[in-house]
């Protein structure tokens, strides 16, 4: 975006619509079918595409890298911390995932282009159980990006960036510092990245690789006592210690590392709009967060759902999202970030409670009034009705 001043930028609406005019007045008879914008805009956001596995390959003990080309489509065009959304049919089962591409955006426009996404698995979990159970080269997934806010902006974000990351959480950190090393991106990166033992370290290997003038990264152990770098977690001491002058901080990583995170950072007095963070998921254990009644633990209630002039009813556990419930049921409900920021799966509460996770409360202030949610990031408390999007 280019600031011209006060005064003219302010004027530019009205030239504009002087331009306009003009060309209207100038313009032949025959009429134009083509729609140059629109044709940009589906290039750039194209909707669901089909993504081949190309390759997969350890990234940790308990990470795997899932490499995917387009098939009939090119890659849309997207910055590095941004996310894509896959869907997954898993026996009757049909939901979506959202995965921070860690690849960089230079690598999904060259000769032979790809994106990653890198994926942890610790102990049994619904989706990850299935990509590294069944998913192989030369399967076909079907995706949609980019998606989220979480990249860096010139505009907003300071020349230096401390990226706090946890476990998986280090995978849009990775995307960028690849951006930097490749000449696409301009700040200066700092990562402290935190896990639990050495030998399962994700993009190790990769990140002292790309050690640099911009780049940097400083490993924080909390489970190996034969380290001999820093311990513990990311306190307010540490990162004191890499913050220089007006910095950006970027967050990323499980729920227990954001609570501690933003806590440390509130004792440095940082200002609100130097801090950003990434969605994270919806809480493992939902019934333990302040607010959440006590009298709905453990029950199932009864969810009924319309859609136009369908109606459906089905069993809804109180301690999972209500999206949970209709994916299990084999009722579509599209979603994206699963945090209940993007707006993607909004409904309308027709009758019955939800709680709503305060740290997933992505809804704007009119919809709170007006009955709308996110069921990817809602929870029943009492019997319910809903109306959903009709996909």
């Amino acid at each position: 975006m280019k600031v011209h001043g006060f005064l003219k930028d302010i004027g530019g609406a009205g030239r504009v619509t002087r331009r306009r005019r003009t060309i209207i007045q100038n313009a032949g008879s025959q009429m134009v079918t083509r729609d140059p914008i629109h044709e940009t805009a589906a290039k750039l956001h194209p909707g669901n595409i089909p993504l081949r596995v190309t390759e997969i390959r350890e990234t940790s003990p308990t990470a795997r890298t899932f490499r995917l080309v387009a098939e009939d489509t090119p890659l849309p065009v997207f910055q590095a911390g941004q996310y894509l959304s896959l869907d997954f049919q898993i026996g009757k089962t049909v939901t979506t995932r959202p995965y921070s591409i860690s690849s960089a955006p230079f690598e999904a426009g060259g000769p032979n282009p790809f994106v990653e996404i890198t994926v942890r698995k610790k102990g049994s979990t619904f989706v990850p159980d299935y990509l590294f159970g069944h998913v192989e080269a030369g399967d076909v997934l079907t995706g949609s990006m980019p998606h989220g806010q979480f990249y860096y902006e010139p505009l907003r974000d300071a020349e230096n960036v401390v990226a706090l990351a946890g476990g998986s959480g280090i995978t849009p950190f990775y995307s960028m510092a690849r951006e930097i090393a490749y000449g696409k991106l301009d700040f200066h990166l700092t990562i402290l990245y935190g896990s639990a033992k050495a030998d399962d370290i994700i993009f190790r290997n990769e990140l002292n690789a790309l050690e640099g003038p911009k780049i940097h990264t400083v490993h924080v152990l909390s489970e190996d006592p034969a380290w001999k770098g820093n311990k513990g977690f990311l306190t307010a001491e540490l990162i004191r210690k890499y913050a220089e002058g007006d910095t950006t901080y970027l967050i990323c990583g499980p729920q227990a590392m954001y609570q501690f995170v933003e806590k440390e950072l509130k004792t440095l007095q940082i200002p609100r709009r130097r801090i950003r963070r990434e969605v994270f998921g919806t809480p493992k254990e939902i019934a333990k967060y302040p607010g959440f009644p006590d009298a709905a633990i453990g029950k199932t209630f009864q969810l009924t759902v319309r859609r136009g002039i369908h109606e459906d009813t089905l069993p809804a556990k109180a301690e999972e999202p209500v999206a949970i419930s209709l994916e299990r049921a084999g009722i579509p409900i599209g979603t994206h970030c699963r945090s209940g920021e993007c707006g993607f799966c909004r409904s309308q509460i027709i009758s019955g409670n939800l709680f709503v996770c305060p740290d997933g409360d992505g809804r704007r202030k009119m919809d709170r009034e007006r009955g709308w949610f996110h069921p990817c990031a809602s929870y029943p408390v009492s019997d319910l009705t809903i109306k959903i999007p009709i996909l």
